[in-house]
């Protein structure tokens, strides 16, 4: 295919690598001859494969958009460069001017979910696709773009944000090595997408057009399927939009069949908006005034989701009535946490239902020293494992014992896991009425057990104390400040 100029061009987009002009029912799309290191296009040849790439690899979710490639020739009728013909879409259905405009419904997000899970699932897997999905990749492409990125602190973006980036996202990755091993042994690491943008989308009558996949680096596009998602959310959430984010998150994981902890949802919503970051610092190093704004944009929604991404082991501990299970349940809802109580787990490892009656005196049948530390050993193996897959846990136990608490303190630590340590406290006269008014409770203390451990509680000084004397919507907010 040739082109020939036309008259009625009506309009160009630019971007760092390339620019599309727009002429009656067609769009032309230009390679610019850049080399930013991770991508290189100043060869007129690369550029041509490239674009014969682009159209093959788009084809894949829009057919009918993309034509083929056409050569641009000189005056001697040699090729010099290349273009991307494709039908032009409809501005006005661009998924980034609906939202912008409040008006999304939320059934076209739902549609986007199920085409691109769909598209997953029918995606190119394989040995070289899943080496790009371990831990250690990613951890490499999060590093390059550090070092891609530091140039600018102090300049286009605050330093003490790049810092903490650069902290939490060393640190969830650490601990997580057998998360991104399941990720991989359950094939969820494919030939994707790459660079789902909103702008790139267009929301017709017949079913969303998704174009402009990444296709200069086949490792780049080789991504977890939660991962390329989670660059359209990302990107909804930067538009103002974080109810459309969440919802397309959720349907996806709905319709992928993929239940990913909240935690890596968060870690890779973080990734691809430091892409963005990265990609706002190139177009300001080019000369783009207007890029400085949104690389500082993307760097706050990298920060805010690897905080919320940071995986913790949360100890609730106190006295019996104190409130430590009440509060602990709270938390575990509102946290997406994984709850793990010691009193069911001390009643399943001697063979008892949780609601069965086993009271003793203190220290004694089931709660004696052997059946306390077989409990407390299950609580930190279960915690352990549960870490590493990047689940937040909270164990509800009494934490009575510093040795205990030192093993779990250890669990966290091997998982790169942040221990929050809280002591439920109420008066002795809330705690007493308490237990002798409760009914249907696992917990088998009695008045007199609760006293006879008030005075062997080892001293915990690293504990934050949370009052429980009120509500539980109290109780809550104290914890959850604790929590950072």
């Amino acid at each position: 295919m040739t082109a020939t100029l036309r008259r009625d061009w009506t309009g160009v987009r630019e971007t760092h690598i390339g620019a599309v002009f727009f002429a009656g029912e067609l769009a032309y799309k230009l390679k610019k001859p850049v080399d930013f290191g991770f991508l290189d296009f100043t060869r007129r040849e690369t550029r041509q494969e490239v674009c014969h790439r682009e159209v093959a690899l788009n084809r894949r979710l829009a057919p009918d958009v993309y034509l083929g490639v056409a050569d641009v020739t000189g005056p001697d009728g040699e090729p010099c460069d290349h273009l991307v013909v494709m039908r032009r879409m409809p501005e006005e259905r661009r998924l980034a001017t609906l939202v912008r405009a409040g008006e999304v419904p939320v059934g076209t997000i739902d549609e986007l979910a199920r085409t691109v899970a769909a598209f997953h699932s029918r995606a190119d897997r394989g040995p070289g696709i899943s080496a790009a999905g371990t831990r250690d990749a990613l951890r490499h492409r999060w590093r390059d773009s550090f070092s891609q990125v530091r140039p600018f602190a102090g300049t286009v973006l605050d330093p003490s944000v790049t810092a903490e980036i650069e902290r939490l996202t060393e640190e969830f990755l650490a601990g997580r090595e057998t998360l991104f091993d399941h990720r991989v042994a359950k094939g969820h690491i494919v030939d994707g997408h790459g660079d789902l943008l909103a702008d790139d989308i267009f929301c017709l009558d017949d079913g969303p057009r998704i174009l402009d996949c990444l296709e200069f680096d086949d490792r780049l596009r080789w991504v977890d399927g939660l991962d390329d998602i989670a660059f359209l959310a990302m990107d909804l959430e930067r538009l103002g939009a974080p109810a459309l984010a969440g919802r397309l998150l959720e349907r996806y994981v709905e319709f992928a069949g993929d239940p990913a902890p909240p935690a890596l949802r968060h870690h890779y919503l973080a990734y691809r908006a430091f892409v963005r970051v990265k990609v706002a610092c190139l177009r300001s190093a080019q000369g783009d005034a207007g890029a400085a704004e949104p690389a500082r944009q993307y760097a706050g929604i990298a920060v805010r989701h690897l905080r919320a991404a940071r995986v913790r082991l949360v100890l609730v501990g106190g006295l019996p009535a104190s409130g430590k299970s009440t509060l602990a349940g709270a938390l575990a809802d509102r946290l997406g946490a994984t709850l793990i109580s010691s009193d069911r787990v001390r009643k399943e490892l001697a063979g008892i239902p949780p609601e069965r009656d086993a009271a003793a005196g203190y220290e004694q049948g089931i709660y004696d020293a052997e059946h306390t530390g077989r409990t407390y050993a299950e609580l930190n193996r279960r915690a352990g494992t549960l870490l590493a897959l990047g689940e937040t846990v909270v164990l509800d136990a009494s934490w009575r014992a510093a040795d205990h608490r030192v093993h779990a303190t250890e669990v966290g630590a091997a998982t790169s896991s942040h221990v929050v340590p809280l002591r439920c406290w109420a008066p002795d006269a809330i705690t007493t009425a308490r237990l002798t008014t409760r009914r249907n409770s696992i917990s088998d203390a009695t008045p007199a057990v609760a006293h006879r451990m008030a005075a062997t509680v080892a001293e915990w000084p690293e504990a934050h104390t949370v009052f429980t004397a009120g509500t539980e919507e109290d109780s809550l907010v104290q914890a959850l400040a604790y929590l950072g």
